[in-house]
């Protein structure tokens, strides 16, 4: 027993590898995380103390768990077996066609990554970019909702920094769960955004298998309590106008319902840009008849390192006021059972045309398209008042620094872009920026629509 062994030395360092992995893996790495998970639930429950609405276990869970939770929900079982007897398949091989739906909609949300780089960036961002204004009713909004009830931020889609504004203005309330299409897939933006509680959707797939595990995801997620936000026009307006509601998310929360259990509370959340980043990429796919962008991650990052560079310089200008209104919430419980899922999907969108925002270069845009012949600032002014007198719609805030200010900044905002120009008659729009100026004024065409048809009679 005590003879010494001789062995090459490959041999024991060979073995003193697998011995090393075998104590890692049996009693250095459960220990680690353990220690690295108690450190994480310490400061999540530190972090729900000052939340509102504190982070739903569900959104905690592993996301392996998660999972395996998923693909063994009976209705989900009950789909696999479905799909296998239609398709003429095995059921294992069905089976693993929902697990893989699985893993590519499940997220493995991160509080620290969320509220410690993600929300601080997307602040950051929003800010750099825009002026950023908020309902004066927003904190009061999120403030009266039964703090039991799931939240569903239901947002019109007119930029991707939708996501950044929106996820700014609910930090203080909860972290936000959202439902990304195929774009946000890509290196690196995938596993960041996985991390951020997103969870990716095929926009078009059809597939009675995909459909039954997504609902089931939506559906756990909604009777867990999280907080969620849902574009129901499904993407972005090509045009600038609202676009009518896609059912699909929304009928999944309305079918996963039980009128006895918790709460659904619907916000309307209204957004609306001096400027949109992508404004000349949606006209040209509007003008083509599709909806592809082309929009490369290349491209994406020098637009970012450009704006960098010159904010370095001290030659950046923000792209003027980004405005996000919150509108009276909706209660699916009293909203009536059964639930007419059209009727509800119409009142939420007309609940965020009341609240869109008018901003002054929407309204100069909309101005200049109906004007005839240049306009001096005097007139321009006094048109762009008649025209707040005249939309069915709470006028704007009174600017800061003044109405005459706010038209000077509209019009700096559209001439750097040579959508307007000034001549020695005045103000006018420039020689091909019709489309563009009309993706801006379509924003708030709503609110002058029964005038406008009176005027084209």
């Amino acid at each position: 027993m005590t003879r010494p062994v001789e062995m090459p030395l490959w041999l024991l360092l060979l073995l003193l590898a697998f011995a090393a992995v075998t104590f890692a893996s049996h009693f250095l790495f459960p220990s680690v995380r353990w220690f690295f998970r108690r450190r994480l639930e310490r400061a999540v429950d530190r972090l729900n103390e000052r939340l509102t609405r504190p982070i739903e276990p569900f959104k905690l869970a592993r996301r392996h768990d998660m999972i395996q939770r998923l693909v063994y929900d009976p209705q989900v079982t009950e789909a696999v077996v479905g799909y296998a007897e239609r398709r003429g398949v095995r059921e294992d091989v069905a089976f693993e066609k929902a697990r893989r739906y699985a893993r590519e909609i499940v997220p493995s949300f991160s509080a620290f990554t969320y509220f410690s780089f993600g929300t601080r960036a997307a602040d950051w961002l929003g800010r750099m970019l825009y002026d950023v204004r908020t309902g004066p009713d927003n904190e009061a909004v999120l403030a009266g909702i039964d703090k039991d009830a799931t939240v569903i931020f239901i947002m019109n889609h007119r930029s991707n920094m939708d996501y950044v504004l929106v996820t700014t203005l609910a930090a203080k309330a909860s972290a936000l769960s959202y439902a990304v299409g195929e774009w946000a897939r890509v290196w690196p933006l995938s596993r960041l955004i996985k991390s951020m509680g997103a969870y990716f959707i095929r926009r078009r797939s059809r597939g009675e298998l995909y459909r039954a595990v997504l609902a089931r995801y939506v559906q756990m997620a909604t009777t867990n309590g999280v907080t969620q936000a849902i574009f129901p026009e499904g993407g972005l307006s090509l045009d600038g106008r609202l676009r009518p509601p896609k059912l699909g998310l929304l009928s999944y929360v309305v079918d996963g319902h039980d009128p006895a259990g918790r709460d659904v509370v619907f916000v309307p959340v209204a957004i609306n840009y001096d400027r949109v980043l992508e404004d000349r990429v949606l006209v040209a796919a509007a003008a083509r008849g599709d909806r592809r962008f082309g929009a490369r991650m290349t491209v994406i990052l020098r637009f970012i390192l450009s704006m960098l560079w010159r904010r370095m310089r001290g030659k950046f200008r923000r792209f003027g006021v980004a405005e996000v209104i919150f509108g009276a919430p909706v209660s699916l419980k009293e909203f009536g059972t059964p639930t007419d899922l059209d009727a509800l999907a119409h009142d939420l969108m007309h609940r965020i045309e009341d609240e869109m925002p008018l901003l002054f270069v929407p309204l100069t845009a909309r101005v200049l398209l109906g004007a005839e012949t240049p306009l001096d600032e005097a007139t321009l002014k006094a048109r762009v008042e008649a025209e707040i007198a005249a939309a069915d719609a709470p006028p704007p805030p009174e600017p800061k620094d003044g109405l005459d200010a706010a038209l000077a900044e509209a019009r700096r905002i559209l001439a750097e872009r040579d959508l307007i120009r000034e001549t020695p008659g005045g103000w006018t729009a420039a020689a091909g920026a019709g489309p563009l100026l009309t993706f801006y004024a379509n924003s708030i065409a709503h609110f002058f629509e029964d005038r406008d048809a009176a005027s084209a009679k």
